[in-house]
């Protein structure tokens, strides 16, 4: 009997190894395309909410249950593979959010959930994704300090939630209080992956009021030509703190030079910043205003767009280039009032 139950093992035993080893080739994989990894984006996009996708060897995550810590649990979902988490108290998955996301913690993850390594992660925008009204998401906390399960908190997207601040005057922000938004209008163009057409427009509820700190900026005119060096300035409220830069134009010849971002920038994009970094744009300030003085006259050149982290060395801030999208702003804000 026991020669026979030994036996019996040792075919259990070679199954498991043959199955194992197969689907290890499966997980560590070469190519990520191949086995369904998402491609990395080419930058750092610096809008909110940005979803994180992380393609970890997922056929372990088969086995294995998502790590449960003491008040959050993960997994990568299977036909998305994006990253979700599951909040004590709160029901269903949430989405995770990109914003202030590291690589580290990536690979963290991914050993939570079992994973020998993390194949490939990158930020999916949240228009390629289709989600509800009012959906909540999970995002990091601002410093990300404590536990893996600590510095994560529970967000509400809605469009009527959203409130545009106003008062921006040269040297200092203070933001007064918000204005709710009715509608959110993205250009039909848009492409989550190459970031083109990287800009949208919102109807307010109501009007700001202007006063000396709240002013209308000028479009650009369609004609005129943007030399490099010219300074500008740039303005957020994103992940460093509320600020404003100076920031000088870089060609797009330069910008998209084998040196820099190696031929990533569009026609609908520009560069400013500096060569050696050090000033940026950064995460959260998507949508920012890139305005640029015309005599006596401000002009909203650009929108904080992407980026390769921020303030890097050869790694200017990307904007989307205004000008370019006159004819869409133009139509699209040519309306009645009663629509």
């Amino acid at each position: 009997v026991w020669r026979l139950l030994l036996l019996l093992g040792a075919v259990v035993l070679l199954a498991g190894l043959a199955a194992g080893a197969w689907l290890l080739g499966q997980c560590l994989c070469r190519d990520g395309a191949a086995c369904g990894c998402p491609a990395p984006l080419p930058g750092q996009h610096r809008a909110l909410p940005t979803l994180i996708s992380a393609a970890c060897c997922n056929c372990f995550a088969w086995f294995l249950n998502p790590a449960l810590l003491a008040s959050v649990s993960f997994r990568i979902n299977s036909d998305s593979s994006l990253l979700e988490a599951r909040v004590r108290g709160r029901p269903g998955w949430l989405l995770a959010c990109h914003e202030r996301w590291r690589l580290r913690l990536g690979t963290q993850l991914c050993r939570h959930l079992g994973a020998l390594r993390m194949t490939h992660q990158k930020g999916v925008n949240l228009t390629d994704v289709r989600v509800k009204d009012a959906q909540e998401f999970i995002q990091l906390r601002p410093g990300q300090q404590g536990s893996l399960e600590d510095m994560w908190q529970v967000r509400r997207l809605h469009a009527s939630g959203w409130l545009v601040g106003a008062g921006v005057a040269r040297g200092s922000i203070e933001q007064e209080a918000g204005v709710p938004v009715e509608k959110v209008i993205y250009h039909p163009l848009y492409n989550g992956s190459s970031l083109d057409y990287d800009i949208a427009l919102m109807k307010l509820r109501i009007p700001l009021n202007f006063s000396d700190a709240i002013r209308a900026v000028c479009l650009p005119p369609s004609h005129r030509d943007l030399f490099q060096g010219t300074p500008c300035w740039v303005s957020g409220w994103g992940y460093t703190r509320p600020d404003q830069a100076l920031v000088p134009l870089i060609s797009t010849r330069r910008c998209n030079s084998s040196c820099m971002y190696k031929g990533e920038l569009t026609a609908t994009m520009l560069c400013a910043g500096y060569p050696q970094g050090k000033i940026d744009a950064c995460q959260g300030d998507s949508g920012g205003p890139l305005v640029c003085q015309d005599e006596l006259t401000w002009r909203l050149v650009g929108v904080v767009s992407w980026g390769q982290g921020c303030a890097e060395p050869n790694h200017p801030g990307v904007y989307t280039n205004v000008a370019q999208l006159l004819p869409w702003i133009y139509r699209t804000t040519e309306v009645s009032w009663g629509r």
